[in-house]
């Protein structure tokens, strides 16, 4: 497994083959969340092919008050799952963030995803709060950790 710095282009031809999303990661849904602001994009590959992404950015553009990351998303294809790919690119994330000047990242996921909420509390994230979603099923569970 290679993990990497990668592309937006990346991250959809991933979000293709991950049957949990439903295609709401646009190009420009993308490029508008990560526009104008600090960001990394991780790509893993195996063998050469494209197994899964994690991205995310500075959650606050205020530079005095730049010390969030926040991770927005990432997934691994299916036929890679298990094999510990979410969890390296989950620690390269962090040792990413913190060697960046980030004291702390913060998560939202939600009870549809059982393996994130599993892998991020076993991580040593703290659930901070919950925010509501538009439908049943949509309210997202806030997690944070520190880098510190």
């Amino acid at each position: 497994m290679i993990i990497e710095q990668g592309t937006i282009e990346e991250i959809l031809a991933i979000d293709k083959r991950i049957p949990e999303f439903d295609g709401r990661s646009t190009r420009d849904k993308l490029e508008s969340r990560l526009a104008d602001k600090p960001h990394l994009i991780l790509i893993a590959t195996v063998k050469g092919e494209l197994a899964g992404y994690k991205v995310g950015y500075q959650l606050n553009s205020d530079e005095s008050s730049s010390g969030e990351f926040y991770s927005w998303l990432g997934g691994v294809i299916p036929q890679y799952r298990n094999q510990g790919i979410a969890t390296a690119l989950r620690q390269y994330q962090e040792q990413w963030a913190q060697q960046s000047g980030y004291t702390s990242i913060g998560v939202k996921s939600m009870n549809r995803y059982p393996n994130m909420l599993h892998l991020l509390i076993s991580s040593g994230y703290q659930i901070m709060g919950y925010e509501d979603g538009n439908a049943k099923g949509e309210g997202k569970i806030v997690f944070y950790k520190s880098l510190i």
